[in-house]
């Protein structure tokens, strides 16, 4: 649901592409039972990503509807697809759907997910990438004392508990030049130089900042390794 059409290329997550609106969308349930349980799984991380930073009743439903969702129940998967498509469709009817500014809200958790895409080679599934991006800037907004430490603790269970890796040795801030710094500046020069991400104040809204601290990226990035990878998802 969307006026992007891209391809990968050059190594590079959607590097050519045009913006049109399509005449219209269909979603067809049937192609769902084609997939793979990961790849079934992989779409999941985009609900929550919209959930975290525009409706916090949906965030609550993944919440009640997790263990539905993983034994891939068709009628709530349904609901989840209709309930994404919805938030999606009026963030783009409503704002800047030809992206001409620098805000990229529903972009949340992706900065970092295309370019451990990249770097994998696109072993990590698009969505898994999300999932791990969503942790992370989760996470960063509690370290800067954005996102309250409840509602911190339920977004990275809730990734847990749909199976998803929260954290990978690539998104590590190990030195100046890690992979995920380099990330970064390629995401702000996509921006067209000026950077702009997607984070969260309370689970349903998110804020926009123009400026990443190193040092908080990097304390996030350990505690998804470290604290949060043993955080209980029953």
């Amino acid at each position: 649901m969307g006026v992007k059409n891209s391809i990968n290329y050059f190594g590079k997550k959607n590097f050519l592409g045009t913006f049109a609106p399509p005449v219209a969308v269909f979603n067809d349930d049937q192609f769902l039972i084609t997939l793979t349980d990961r790849d079934y799984r992989s779409g999941i991380s985009e609900a929550i990503k919209v959930a975290l930073i525009k409706d916090p009743a949906f965030f609550e439903w993944l919440e009640n509807n997790a263990a539905a969702l993983t034994a891939r129940d068709m009628g709530t998967m349904k609901y989840l697809i209709k309930r994404c498509a919805e938030l999606h469709l009026n963030h783009i009817a409503s704002r800047d759907p030809f992206e001409k500014g620098s805000s990229r809200p529903l972009d949340f958790g992706h900065w970092s997910a295309h370019k451990l895409e990249q770097l994998t080679n696109f072993g990590v599934l698009h969505g898994e990438a999300v999932a791990m991006g969503i942790a992370l800037d989760t996470v960063y907004s509690n370290l800067s004392g954005r996102l309250a430490d409840d509602d911190t603790h339920r977004a990275i269970h809730l990734i847990k508990k749909m199976g998803f890796e929260i954290t990978h040795p690539l998104l590590e801030v190990n030195s100046d030049d890690s992979p995920i710094l380099v990330g970064l500046q390629e995401f702000r020069e996509h921006l067209g130089g000026q950077l702009t991400i997607m984070l969260l104040n309370h689970i349903g809204e998110g804020v926009e900042v123009h400026e990443i601290d190193i040092a908080i990226l990097k304390r996030a990035g350990e505690a998804l390794k470290n604290e949060y990878s043993v955080l209980d998802t029953a």
